[in-house]
């Protein structure tokens, strides 16, 4: 029977890796990749040897329809991403849709997302908290913030490390410069970091330390 299987991928530390997304991943027909180049080497090192094809936010909107008649056909399609949980901030939330509207199955295995380890360990509260991911760029980045600042539960983001000097501007402005912040960077891997303190003081951090590598923010909520 047809299935289509998300996969998780570590993040960063090849042992985040499960046994049961080795196997889903050798016995798929085709695996769906965000970047072939990227996940080849994660294919490799787990001795996958399942033809793969790039599915990404460019091309996603063209290639649902034709993976859809695969699956019908009876393929076993796996979706992977660069890293994390696909359809998080990444492609694969339009194939999953598509799959509920034609009465596919769809198998979403636990593992590896950033948010998680970056809100707990980040000491502000978890019981509630709202997901943001990556702010607008520039039209309607400053009605979020509005919106957000109001906001009562713990909010995570994720950034690019060229933009959150900005990011951090921005929340000083709009959230206020005591509003409590923790920023996690490089999670699971060799320099992996968590920096806590007030909105001001992490900005201050940054601006003197140029962040890189991948980046959650998380925010407490207004008090």
């Amino acid at each position: 029977m047809s299935k289509l299987y998300i996969v998780p991928t570590p993040i960063g530390n090849l042992e985040d890796m499960t046994f049961r997304a080795i196997r889903v991943l050798k016995e798929a027909d085709l695996i769906l990749a965000e970047d072939t180049r990227t996940s080849g080497k994660l294919l490799k090192h787990f001795e996958i040897n399942t033809h793969s094809q790039s599915h990404h936010m460019h091309n996603e909107h063209k290639t649902v329809e034709g993976l859809i008649q695969k699956l019908k056909g009876g393929t076993i399609i796996a979706l992977i991403s660069d890293a994390g949980t696909p359809a998080i901030s990444d492609p694969g939330f339009l194939l999953t849709r598509a799959c509920v509207e034609h009465g596919i199955e769809v198998d979403c295995l636990p593992g590896a997302t950033a948010f998680v380890p970056a809100l707990v360990n980040s000491g502000l509260p978890n019981d509630k908290f709202v997901f943001e991911g990556f702010l607008p760029v520039k039209k309607g980045r400053q009605t979020r913030l509005l919106l957000l600042a109001e906001e009562t539960r713990t909010i995570i983001f994720y950034e690019s490390p060229h933009k959150l000097i900005k990011t951090l501007t921005h929340f000083c402005e709009y959230f206020g410069e005591d509003r409590p912040v923790s920023v996690s960077r490089e999670l699971t891997k060799l320099y992996e970091e968590t920096v806590r303190g007030t909105a001001k003081e992490v900005l201050e951090h940054y601006t003197n330390k140029p962040p890189k590598g991948e980046i959650v923010v998380v925010v407490g909520g207004k008090k």
